[in-house]
């Protein structure tokens, strides 16, 4: 049966994700601008593949740190293999995902705040009810790093949720603490650089649910932005993140690779390397043929601590560029601004 029309400009209830509603069409809160709409089409993206096998071999982390450092400068992206987390860490960490969303509603309610310095936050789009456009859709954010003192705040239900999603984020983080190395190594200022500030910093799991849609060509998942973090790592079920090509706008779909995850560079990093690296600007698109989740492990250090520019990158000719800037700073940026409206919290940072 069709929708009405007033079916078709209301939004979901709090709390009820598009996977719940029986709609046959995307509510006129979800509609995106049509300049802004993605292909149901799209290029593929062509992506830097590469192989972290030899990073800890003296004769072999030379050509892979180049490499890292190539893409970092060249779109601020790239996948990675031989990461060394197990393969079934990744597949538990996803079906536990899965698992979660499929809760019933109240049940995941529990969780649902519009408040962005909460540590363990549920809710649909980005903020509930306060958005002008809706994003397809719905989430759980949650700190993991003291694991200790988080995880028990973290959902008991899937029963293994904690065990296996907590297994995930720790190996994770150690992996995204190499990987700082060889970006900071990459830039000439050394491979500790910002070692003890990484051990001590933040992780943010942010566990996104992208139900099937009805019209995909009408709503996105997540609108155009870049993350705040040092690094952003994402593994995902199926394909449906974009990255936008610098050079003429292009938006392109990333290929899955098996067992690969996914790099980008964030906002921090681009603050650190005086803009020689630049956070990749990203978005979400949806399918009518499959629900699809992500699980988005973003890096940063301490919430005050805050990233400057490498007083070492900074040059006559190449003057600093930006202001410093810690993870709280992006909480209140959030809170305060709509990123709908295509506020940028990189574009805050820079000095003209």
């Amino acid at each position: 049966m069709e929708s009405s029309d007033h079916d078709k400009n209301k939004a979901f209830p709090i709390g009820e994700t598009p996977q719940e509603t029986s709609s046959l069409n995307v509510p006129k809160s979800y509609e995106i601008s049509p300049t802004n709409r993605a292909s149901l089409n799209p290029e593929i993206a062509d992506v830097v593949l590469i192989d972290l096998a030899g990073l800890d071999d003296p004769l072999k982390r030379p050509i892979i740190v180049k490499e890292i450092g190539n893409a970092c400068r060249e779109t601020g992206f790239f996948q990675i293999i031989n990461h060394g987390i197990p393969e079934m860490v990744l597949n538990n960490a996803v079906e536990t995902a899965f698992n979660f969303f499929n809760l019933p509603t109240n049940e995941k309610e529990k969780y649902m705040s519009n408040d962005v310095h909460k540590p363990v936050r549920y809710g649909t789009s980005i903020k509930d009810g306060e958005d002008k456009i809706q994003f397809w859709r719905v989430f759980l954010k949650l700190y993991a790093h003291p694991l200790s003192e988080w995880i028990e705040q973290w959902p008991s239900n899937p029963p293994e949720y904690r065990e296996k999603t907590g297994d995930y984020a720790m190996k994770t983080r150690l992996l995204a603490i190499k990987i700082i190395g060889a970006i900071t190594e990459s830039l000439g200022i050394g491979p500790k650089y910002l070692e003890s500030k990484m051990e001590d910093g933040m992780q943010v799991l942010a566990v996104n649910c992208y139900p099937k849609c009805p019209e995909p060509h009408l709503a996105l998942g997540l609108p155009p932005h870049s993350d705040y973090s040092c690094i952003t790592i994402v593994l995902h079920s199926s394909c449906g993140l974009e990255i936008m090509d610098a050079t003429d706008g292009t938006w392109r779909l990333v290929p899955d690779v098996h067992g690969a995850l996914q790099v980008h560079i964030g906002d921090h990093v681009e603050v650190l390397s005086n803009g020689l690296y630049k956070s990749m600007v990203h978005r979400v698109t949806v399918n009518n043929e499959k629900t699809r989740v992500s699980i988005a492990s973003l890096h940063s250090m301490g919430i005050d601590e805050k990233m400057e520019t490498a007083e070492k990158l900074i040059t006559d000719e190449h003057p600093k560029n930006y202001k410093e800037s810690s993870f709280r700073d992006f909480l209140n940026f959030l809170s305060s601004n709509d990123i709908t409206d295509g506020k940028s919290f990189i574009e805050s940072l820079k000095i003209n």
